[in-house]
């Protein structure tokens, strides 16, 4: 994998930096459907560059040699910079959770068996179902470049209850996401339809997915991530 690719995959997997740098050059739409970050005051707890609880961590500032090659690794290779914002620069707190994030991340997103589409949609449960505005801005954007339809992506973000019109594989996904949150189970026949169309190792990525995302919306939620300049609220506000 080239230094080029490597970027791009950590920052589609961990900083969500490229999906916040599209969403950017969005333009109008995206301020029209959201609320602008730069329009709100940061609470006093919040870091000015990390626009979370836990200020950037840079380089020098690791303390061994291994945590500086984890920082490498998320930064994308010796001499770049790790994204100031988001789950990488929270997980570098604990270089040995950054990189074993980070290598089931590269895991699941590439050599997994589900397809581009079907991580997205359930990412986008996951993001949803703990309402965090940092990792929804950044996966509605590669759910749309992945072509999930629109409406998949409105039925999740306005939580509808009605799944009619998805295609059996895209509600599969969502009613295996929400029982996950919400009945803390899976039933029988929802188990056996999953495996059916994923077969048994897709529908263990599948959870794999859903909760390694449900945990880095629970970083972000703990340090209360913001998001910085440029990017929008894009799920409705309480």
């Amino acid at each position: 994998m080239g230094v080029r690719y490597t970027a791009v995959a950590i920052g589609l997997l961990f900083g969500f930096a490229l999906a916040g740098s599209a969403q950017t050059g969005g333009g109008a739409a995206s301020e029209r459907d959201g609320t602008s970050a730069s329009s709100r005051v940061l609470p006093n707890d919040i870091d000015p560059q990390s626009f979370s609880r836990l200020p950037v961590l840079k380089r020098n500032n690791m303390k061994t040699e291994d945590d500086k090659r984890i920082y490498d690794m998320l930064a994308g290779g010796e001499g770049k910079t790790v994204t100031p914002t988001g789950p990488a620069a929270i997980s570098l707190y604990s270089p040995k959770v950054a990189e074993a994030i980070q290598m089931l991340n590269q895991y699941l997103r590439f050599h997994g068996v589900l397809k581009p589409r079907d991580y997205e949609v359930a990412i986008l449960v996951a993001a949803r179902e703990f309402d965090q505005q940092y990792e929804w801005s950044g996966h509605e954007m590669a759910a749309r470049r992945a072509q999930v339809p629109a409406a998949v992506i409105d039925a999740i973000k306005y939580k509808k209850d009605s799944l009619d019109g998805f295609s059996d594989r895209d509600a599969l996904i969502v009613t295996f996401a929400r029982e996950s949150f919400h009945q803390h189970r899976i039933a029988s026949d929802l188990y056996a339809k999953t495996v059916a169309t994923f077969g048994e190792q897709g529908t263990l990525e599948l959870a794999t997915i859903i909760g390694d995302y449900a945990m880095a919306a629970i970083m972000l939620n703990a340090t209360d991530q913001h998001l910085p300049p440029g990017r929008s609220e894009l799920l409705p506000v309480k």
